[in-house]
């Protein structure tokens, strides 16, 4: 029997920290006008000292296990997506999978970035299918802002903190018109490493370092590879743009989202937008803007969702689902 992860639960969350543009402009030679024109950005969430990624993350999967009807014990996989574990070793998705109750099958993290999440669905949805696991959780979380340097008005203005998950469910593959994940596609390119990255880590100066970025060649970049992918994974599903009912892309900057979906022809009705309460939220992303489309029902039964996402790596990828 085939079968095709299916999402049976969604949740959300984000620290209580809101900085906002305002609170910013007064330690940098920055505005609230500056940084919405250029990103789309109001306030970003900042998690408090002592709250950890696996905090943020366990949080999140509690509410989608609960809105699924479902507790940890009922888990064969999880799969969580961070740049900010909170341990270089093991695993943080080990303490997720702790503080779950899971006592069997495998927990395990996933490092692309921004990208991350949709690698994480991706993996997730292909065990699934090959019969590995019945029941998965799979979770973007990150604690950005500890790996932003304060003083650079360029890159700190841009990213916040909180965490999403998805409890998926194997079902009877019963067609393209059955719910669940349709199809996916990933990528990287290890030549552009050098656009997007951190300036620390243990085996180059034993400290945690400081995020840098070129923001001009990324957004140059991703407008184009976003619209690559999303044409690759429509293919593959024998779908079209106009088939599609949201439109969830990574919450980087609006700039670059107006730009895919211009060069995509997707309406902005279609589009959905956390940019501007939440930042950047890396691996996140995605799914705090798929929880919050749920969450005030614009998402129902049965529309065909489109989730793509692009990062350091740099890394890219897309999903497209059926709710």
């Amino acid at each position: 029997m085939n079968l095709r992860a299916q999402v049976a639960g969604c949740g959300a969350y984000l620290p209580n920290r809101v900085l906002t543009n305002d609170e910013l402009a007064r330690r940098l030679d920055t505005s609230d006008d500056w940084i919405r024109q250029r990103t789309g950005i109001g306030e970003r969430r900042i998690a408090a000292e002592g709250e950890l990624t696996s905090d943020l993350a366990v949080a999140a999967a509690r509410r989608a296990l609960e809105r699924a009807g479902m507790n940890g014990s009922d888990l064969d996989m999880i799969v969580l997506a961070t740049a900010t574990p909170d341990h270089t070793f093991p695993a943080t998705a080990t303490k997720v999978q702790a503080q779950l109750g899971m006592k069997r099958g495998a927990a395990f993290d996933i490092q692309a970035v921004c990208s991350g999440f949709i690698f994480a669905l991706a993996t997730a949805n292909n065990a699934i299918r090959l019969g590995q696991a019945r029941t998965a959780v799979v979770i973007g979380a990150e604690t950005f802002s500890r790996i932003l340097d304060w003083e650079d008005r360029g890159t700190c203005v841009l990213f916040g903190d909180g965490a999403g998950a998805l409890v998926l469910n194997g079902v009877p593959d019963t067609g393209p018109g059955s719910r669940g994940v349709l199809s996916t596609h990933l990528h990287s390119d290890g030549r552009l490493y050098d656009i997007l990255y951190v300036d620390g880590g243990p085996s180059t100066t034993g400290t945690t370092g400081h995020l840098r970025m070129e923001g001009r060649e990324v957004f140059r970049l991703a407008v184009t590879m976003i619209t690559e992918v999303v044409a690759d994974v429509l293919k593959a599903a024998d779908l079209r743009v106009d088939d599609v009912d949201w439109f969830i892309p990574h919450q980087a900057n609006k700039r670059i989202i107006d730009g895919s979906a211009h060069k995509l022809g997707i309406p902005a009705d279609k589009i959905v937008m956390t940019l501007d309460r939440h930042g950047n939220t890396s691996a996140a992303s995605v799914p705090l803007a798929l929880c919050d489309a749920v969450a005030d029902r614009r998402v129902k039964r049965g529309d065909l969702l489109l989730l793509e996402a692009m990062g350091g790596g740099f890394t890219w990828g897309a999903v497209l689902l059926r709710w």
